[in-house]
Order: structure tokens, then sequence, then C-alpha cells
């Protein structure tokens, strides 16, 4: 099994909610994050003052996938999610290890 993470702009999370939803992937966690790449920020003015905006806002994706789905899954995402601009995004893949579903103690594939 695999954590799949990937940090994308907010307007693109129906697309990719619909994409997942569309190859099987069942469950995905969703968090409100900030942060900043190669985009490094931007100005914004604000009742005629300029102030400098470092942390951009962005999506957390966090979605657990078998083996076998993991391309699919990441091919998925970036699909809808591209746009081609600064700040599309990121997406990581990890290793699980251990998985326990608390409300019936099932482990491994069965708790996913």
């Amino acid at each position: 099994m695999k954590l799949i993470s990937a940090i994308i702009k907010h307007f693109k999370l129906d697309d990719v909610r619909e994409a997942i939803s569309e190859i099987g992937v069942q469950g995905v966690t969703v968090t409100e994050v900030k942060g900043f790449g190669r985009q490094k920020g931007h100005t914004e003015l604000y009742r005629g003052a300029e102030y400098v905006v470092d942390f951009l806002p962005k999506l957390k994706l966090e979605l657990v996938v078998s083996d076998n789905k993991v391309n699919q899954t990441i091919d998925a995402i970036i699909k809808v999610a591209r746009t081609g601009a600064f700040g599309d995004g990121k997406v990581f893949v990890t290793d699980l290890e251990h998985v326990v579903r608390i409300r019936t103690g099932e482990t491994g594939t069965d708790a996913v």
C-alpha cells in the first residue's frame, strides 16, 4: 500500500475527486495548507497598501491506494490538476508500513 499526498490548487478539488472516484479510489483526506515553491508568493494591493503574500493557499490531498493502483491514481491527479502554470502542485508517494481501522481493528488492505 502507498500513501499518495498531492498538493493542488483549490479550484481543482472537484475535478480531482471525480477523477480518482472513477478509478475506484474510495477515500481521500483534504487539508487546507499554505506554502510556496517556484511561485515564491506575490504582492497584493489592499486599501492602497501593497503587501507581500509569501505563503500561497493550497489543498493537500491524502489517499491510501494499493500498489497496483498507484500509477493510475497519480496519472488521474496530474491529468486534471495540471493547468500548465507555476503552482500546479506536486504529488508525493510514500510506502505504508501498517494501517489499522480504529472501529473494527482490521489491518492492512482490509483497513483501507
